[in-house]
C-alpha cells in the first residue's frame, strides 16, 4: 500500500512516502516564525496550507494520506469563505498568561484537571481560542453571523483540503476543551474558557475518514507527538519515547488506564483511537530543546551542529556549570511559565564551548526530570526510544543515557512522526525501517548532577513574575 504522510511541524512541513515497506522523506519546506511581541509566536496559516499542498504535489499520488499536526497551535476562520480570521497562535505562545492566572485564582483549575486532565496553562489551545474571539472583531462578527470556525491547525487544513470540518481525538485532548473520559467537547470547559462549542469541529477517531484530497482519502489525522509514539512502535503500557524537536516530549503508553498525576505535573492524554476504542498515554514536555540549541547558535556559541557531536572536557554540570532551558518557562513537572532561562556557575575562564556543552546537558537533565516524574506513576521500561535532531549528537545521547540511567535506543531512520502518521493511515502495524543504535549508560553515579541541576532550576523559577512585580 502506498501512503503519503504530512508532518506539519513547528518549523517545517515534511512529506513522507511509504511504499512497499520503504519509507523516505520526499520533500520538506520551512516556514517563517513571527514574534510580533515578547512571548508571542505566530505562523501564517496560508503559508502552512500552501506548504502542505506543495508537499502533497511533490510526493505524488498514493492510496491514502495521513496528516500530523503541531498539537496546541490554533486559529479562527470563516465557514463560508475558508479565509483565516487570525494568524496561527503557536503552542509556544504565552500571550494568555494573565488570563490563565485569573482563571487559576478563580479556582477553575480543579475543573480542567477533572474534566480535561490538564492544568491551566497558556500552552493549551483553549485560552488562545478565547483570546482570538475576544480580540478579533472579524471573529466576533463571524460568530454573530453563524460563520465562525475555531480549531487547531488540523481542522483548518482538513476543512480547506477536503471540505471536512473535523479534528481527531488526540488533538482535541490537547485543547483543554475535551472531556478525556467521553472523548467529546465538554460544555463546562467551553463555558470556563469562553469558547462557543458550536464553532468547534467534530471529533473523530485518529484512524478513520477525513474526506479526500485530489481523490485520495485522508485516513489519519493525529497530533505530532502521538504520531511519533506510534512510529516508535510503542504499543503496551510502559513503552515510552522521547522526541527532541523544538521542544522535548516524552510519552508513555498507559493502555486503557487514564493516569492522572497532577501533583507530578504529568498530563493524561489520548494516544490514539481506532474503531471507537481509545488507547491512553501520559505526557510530559520540555518547552525548549531544539529551540534552545538554535538560540545558542544565534548567540554564536557554535557555527554548525557538527561542533556539538563531542566535547573534550568533562561534563559541564560536574564542573559546576548548569544551563536551565526555560526560554519559554518550565513545563512538566514544574508548570512555571514565569521561570527564565539561565546559565549559572560561570567564571572568567568559561568558554563558548563550555556554555554550549551546558546547554545540551540542560536539555537532557530537564528531560530526565520528566522521565523521573513519569516513572513514579507508570513503570517505564529499561529502554527508551528517542528521535529528533538532537539525537544526532553523540555527546547528547551519551549524556542523556547517563542522566536517565537507562539504555537509549536511537532508530537510524528517525522521521518517526511522519512514519507513525503513515502507519496509522495504512490501517495497521507497519515494520519500522532501518536499524536501531542502542547507547547504554556508562556513568553510574549521577546523583550530584541531578542535585546541582535541581538547585539551578529552583533559581530559575518565578524570575519573570518577580521582575514584573518589582516594577
Amino acid at each position: 500500500m502506498s501512503v503519503v504522510a504530512i508532518d506539519q511541524g513547528t518549523t517545517s512541513t515534511r512529506a513522507l512516502r511509504l511504499e512497499d515497506g520503504r519509507a523516505r522523506i520526499v520533500h520538506a519546506v520551512r516556514h517563517a516564525q513571527h514574534h510580533p511581541r515578547d512571548g508571542w509566536v505566530e505562523h501564517d496559516p496560508e503559508e502552512l496550507l500552501g506548504n502542505i499542498r506543495e508537499c502533497l504535489q511533490v510526493a505524488g499520488r498514493a492510496e491514502a494520506i495521513g496528516i500530523a499536526n503541531q498539537g496546541e497551535s490554533c486559529l479562527a476562520w470563516d465557514k463560508v469563505t475558508g479565509k483565516a480570521l487570525s494568524p496561527v497562535i503557536v503552542w509556544q505562545d504565552n500571550r494568555t498568561a494573565g488570563e490563565i492566572e485569573a482563571l487559576r485564582a478563580s479556582g477553575a483549575e480543579a475543573e480542567t484537571l477533572a474534566r480535561a486532565g490538564l492544568p491551566l496553562d497558556a500552552y493549551f489551545s483553549a485560552s488562545k481560542l478565547a483570546w482570538i474571539l475576544r480580540e478579533s472583531p472579524e471573529a466576533r462578527a463571524a460568530l454573530a453571523a453563524g460563520r465562525l470556525r475555531l480549531g487547531t491547525t488540523d481542522a483548518f487544513f482538513l476543512d480547506r483540503l477536503t471540505g471536512v470540518f473535523a479534528t481527531d481525538v488526540t488533538t482535541a485532548s490537547r485543547t483543554s476543551l475535551m472531556n478525556l473520559a467521553t472523548g467529546q467537547w465538554d460544555a463546562e470547559l467551553c463555558r470556563i474558557f469562553g469558547v462557543p462549542m458550536e464553532a468547534l469541529p467534530e471529533i473523530r477517531d485518529t484512524a478513520g475518514a477525513f474526506g479526500a484530497f485530489g481523490g485520495v482519502p485522508v485516513r489519519a489525522s493525529v497530533v505530532d507527538q502521538q504520531a511519533a509514539l506510534y512510529g516508535h512502535g510503542c504499543r503496551g503500557p510502559g513503552d515510552a519515547k522521547i522526541t527532541f524537536g523544538t521542544g522535548a516530549f516524552t510519552l508513555a503508553v498507559t493502555g486503557e488506564e487514564i493516569v492522572r498525576a497532577p501533583e507530578q505535573g504529568l498530563l493524561p492524554t489520548v494516544a490514539w483511537r481506532k474503531a471507537g476504542v481509545s488507547t491512553y498515554a501520559v505526557d510530559g514536555g520540555v518547552y525548549d530543546a531544539g529551540a534552545a540549541v538554535e538560540w545558542g547558535q544565534r548567540l554564536g556559541l557554535f557555527e554548525s551542529f557538527a561542533e556539538l557531536d563531542e566535547f573534550e572536557a568533562p561534563p559541564a554540570i560536574s564542573r559546576g556549570l548548569a544551563f536551565v532551558p526555560a526560554l519559554s518557562g518550565l513545563a512538566c513537572p514544574h508548570w512555571d511559565r514565569s521561570a527564565a532561562a539561565l546559565w549559572i556557575g560561570m567564571s572568567a575562564g568559561t568558554t563558548r564551548r563550555d556554555l554550549a556543552q551546558a546547554l545540551l546537558e540542560g536539555i537532557a537533565l530537564r528531560t530526565a526530570e520528566v522521565v523521573s516524574a513519569m516513572d513514579a506513576r507508570v513503570a517505564i521500561g529499561g529502554r527508551i526510544s528517542v528521535d529528533g535532531g538532537l539525537t544526532r549528537s553523540r555527546y547528547f545521547i551519551r549524556f542523556l543515557a547517563n542522566a536517565l540511567q537507562r539504555e537509549v535506543a536511537c532508530p537510524v531512520f528517525d522521521e518517526l512522526t511522519a512514519f507513525g502518521c503513515a502507519a496509522l493511515a495504512a490501517g495497521g502495524d507497519v515494520a519500522r525501517p532501518g536499524a536501531v543504535r542502542v547507547v547504554a549508560a556508562d556513568v553510574g553515579d549521577v546523583a550530584g548532577w541531578h542535585s546541582a541541576f535541581s538547585e539551578a532550576v529552583g533559581r530559575a523559577k518565578g524570575w519573570r513574575y518577580e521582575m514584573a512585580h518589582d516594577k
